[in-house]
């Protein structure tokens, strides 16, 4: 029987971890230009502002790549650790437990035994795994692309300080700005799951502007 392709083999980010990285970046960088609007009035210094805001997407961007990289390296020796658990187990049935216990609730509700024999049986075909984890060069673009993503997700907010003059009405634009785009990324991320997309999009923008006063409340 031939390998089916997997269509999320290309894929560095899914679109979940992609929506979710520019709602991060959003959050932080609305935190940080709302922490020296309030603090300073409306009337602070504008290099300090977009400094504070590049500073820390750029920062929070090296480290969420960071915490990709890692995750990615435990649960592919997590994975390995199951393959290992599997043909370690000398009765069938229990290594068709193991399977069904790393498998989601809903997949293991419709397979059949023979099913998780198959799966057991082709598992055991599979060439012996490399005994230590590696990162691939997929992992690395990746890690690459949520420290893009956190970033460049700054810039749309940044901008307005850019071209007004006016401290006040610039803070309101990037307000403007950054609410827009945690609907738009709301929106989307509710497609993704499909739920309505301006249910999701304004609850979104709630809860955006909630965890943004809690970090400023908290000296964010």
């Amino acid at each position: 029987m031939p390998d089916r392709p997997d269509p999320s083999a290309n894929r560095l980010l899914e679109p979940k971890d992609r929506i979710s990285e520019i709602l991060f970046g959003v959050i932080m960088a609305l935190t940080i230009t709302n922490s020296v609007g309030i603090a300073q009035h409306g009337e602070g210094d504008l290099k300090v502002l977009l400094l504070g805001a590049l500073g820390c997407n750029l920062a929070w961007g090296m480290i969420d790549a960071a915490m990709y990289l890692m995750t990615q390296f435990s649960d592919r020796g997590h994975a390995v650790t199951l393959l290992q658990e599997v043909r370690n187990q000398a009765d069938p049935m229990a290594a068709r437990g193991v399977i069904a216990d790393a498998l989601p609730p809903v997949l293991v509700s419709i397979l059949k035994p023979d099913d998780l024999e198959e799966m057991r049986l082709r598992l055991n075909q599979l060439p012996e795994p490399s005994a230590r984890s590696q990162l691939t060069r997929s992992d690395w673009a990746a890690a690459a692309g949520v420290f893009l993503l956190v970033f460049l997700s700054t810039l749309p907010i940044v901008v307005p300080f850019l071209l007004i003059n006016e401290p006040r009405v610039a803070l309101r634009t990037s307000n403007a700005v950054a609410v827009a785009m945690l609907f738009l990324s709301g929106a989307a991320l509710g497609r993704y799951s499909g739920n309505h997309p301006w249910k999701v999009g304004l609850s979104m923008v709630i809860i955006g502007i909630a965890l943004v006063g809690v970090a400023i409340a908290f000296g964010g």
